[in-house]
């Protein structure tokens, strides 16, 4: 189940993960905003969306603009899209709320917990590095030959054994699944989000104005984000926890998304997220 919201003028889609027959979202309830990666959507959250939308929290696992069912262009930068966040709070009726993001999504909720904080109570980031640079030889593929960067991506974001199966659901292809979901984006989307995350240096000097408490979850394989880069956002944020993954790669989601969810789970039904 999902609903639309209008957010800055334009239809935005959100996968609420309630069960049939509920309310789409009851904004009294404690409220976590699912931020997907560069040229992906919502569906990279499908399990740890639901299990929080059936355990007492309003979910909004977001299509960012021009991503999967959101119309509109994609946001140029990591402040743009931290501001577009706040605007679907706004939207849907939600004073505060939990942002767990992954890749780019980490990023905006970086941004978001230090440029709002009245409206951020508590940040999750997954394969997040800050900076997060991106190599030329990626950049100009995303630029000229968006299916050879999506094969490089793949390539680095899966660890060894996601490159030969092991996904909990059986008969699913975790890499085949994640390299059809990034062909579904536009043609000029997957370097839009890269130049995005390229482009934000502000983030370790914003890290310090971040009030809420923060958990970074890291793939000890992740090829994509160096897990040196998240030990020092650790450092530099106020209060955080660090875990890591024995074993993930970036796509941590689909490699071992029970352990995704139970790191989550841990961090945010600890403490009231709202």
């Amino acid at each position: 189940m999902g609903m639309e919201l209008t957010v800055n003028g334009f239809p935005s889609y959100a996968y609420t993960g309630g069960k049939l027959l509920k309310p789409a979202l009851d904004a009294a309830l404690p409220a976590v905003v699912f931020i997907h990666g560069a040229e992906i959507d919502h569906s990279c959250w499908a399990l740890q969306s639901r299990w929080f939308a059936n355990h007492g929290f309003a979910v909004l696992a977001v299509d960012l603009p021009g991503h999967g069912r959101s119309a509109g262009t994609p946001l140029s930068s990591i402040q743009d899209i931290a501001a577009w966040i706040i605007a679907l709070l706004d939207a849907a009726g939600i004073a505060r709320a939990a942002l767990v993001g992954h890749s780019m999504g980490s990023l905006a909720a970086l941004e978001a917990a230090a440029s709002f904080p009245e409206r951020i109570s508590r940040i999750a980031l997954l394969g997040n590095a800050t900076p997060m640079p991106v190599s030329k030889s990626l950049l100009d593929a995303a630029r000229d030959d968006p299916t050879r960067a999506e094969a490089m991506i793949n390539a680095w974001s899966h660890s060894a054994h996601g490159h030969i199966g092991g996904n909990t659901a059986p008969g699913m292809w975790m890499y085949g699944a994640n390299r059809r979901l990034m062909a579904r984006a536009g043609r000029s989307v997957l370097f839009n989000d890269l130049s995005a995350c390229n482009n934000y240096v502000q983030g370790l000097e914003n890290a310090v104005r971040v009030r809420c408490p923060a958990m970074l979850l890291c793939g000890y394989r992740d090829q994509m984000t160096a897990l040196k880069s998240a030990r020092n956002l650790a450092k530099m944020l106020p209060d955080a926890r660090l875990q890591i993954l024995d074993g993930a790669g970036h796509s941590m989601m689909t490699e071992q998304p029970d352990t995704v969810l139970d790191a989550l789970r841990a961090f945010l039904v600890e403490a009231p997220v709202a």
